[in-house]
């Protein structure tokens, strides 16, 4: 008899537990937009650069901005207005606690106890009103530093500056479609595979698979099953699965093929 060589294809390894196809994806991809209006100021980071979450990674020019809050921090810094109230306050409650006393001695008309209490209530809503001025210009301060803050353009990921689309001096426009920047998340990555429906129900999520990146990357890695596709497609009769695999480091590139098996 002739003995041919066997043919393993990727849906038969699936079945028999070997290793199988799969290709190792970038967490996501993010472009870095700018909430407000503004020309580009300056850039903190270049093509190639790693950047952590809520980094600095840009800045709009912020003049008006911040005078805006040096405004503010000085307005919510004046108390004159609030001790001037305080003081009525103090004076007219002497003067009403006095003719309450005069009157029941009969030195003085009810007439006059009645104005003097009638004082000392104007100068508690005084008060009250320099008391709410306060707590105005406090809040116009916290406005101020939000409207500042959106001058600044943090990373919303930890991940890889991969493309620079704008400049420092560039117009950054509500209706401008290019970001500033683009950077991909790498850190944990996507390993996407397919399976065919003879697998349908064993793989579980939080299963463990292990994933051997091709050469140069090369390498054992231990990865999660993170999701698992509810639907199968019926023309081919796969069905997706996701693994999440972590990438202390950036060791491993995202775009890479690679074997895994479970």
């Amino acid at each position: 008899l002739l003995l041919l060589p066997a043919v393993t294809c990727p849906l038969a390894a699936a079945q028999s537990g070997q290793e199988i196809d799969c290709v190792i994806e970038a967490r996501q991809i993010v472009d870095v937009l700018s909430a407000s209006e503004g020309i580009i100021d300056r850039l903190y980071v270049q093509r190639g650069d790693k950047v952590k979450k809520i980094q600095l990674i840009a800045t709009l020019s912020s003049g008006p901005e911040r005078a805006a809050l040096d405004l503010a921090r000085s307005r919510a810094a004046m108390v004159g207005e609030l001790r001037s109230a305080e003081a009525r306050v103090d004076l007219a409650k002497k003067k009403w606690l006095r003719a309450q006393e005069l009157e029941k001695k009969n030195f003085v008309s009810v007439n006059a106890r009645d104005e003097a209490q009638a004082e000392y209530r104007l100068a508690l809503e005084q008060l009250r009103a320099a008391t709410e001025n306060r707590r105005l210009a406090e809040l116009d301060v916290k406005r101020a530093e939000e409207v500042l803050a959106q001058r600044s353009i943090r990373s919303p990921v930890n991940g890889v500056v991969v493309e620079v689309m704008l400049r420092p001096g560039d117009l950054m426009s509500s209706n401008q479609k290019d970001p500033i920047m683009k950077l991909v998340e790498v850190d944990p990555l996507n390993v996407e595979l397919v399976l065919p429906v003879s697998q349908f129900g064993k793989i579980k999520v939080g299963q463990s698979a292990i994933v051997l990146p091709e050469e140069p990357v090369g390498g054992k890695h231990v990865a999660r099953v993170e999701i698992v596709d509810p639907v199968v497609d019926a023309a081919s009769g796969t069905f997706g699965v996701r693994l999440r695999l972590a990438n202390p480091g950036n060791r491993i590139p995202a775009g890479v093929k690679c074997r895994a098996h479970f």
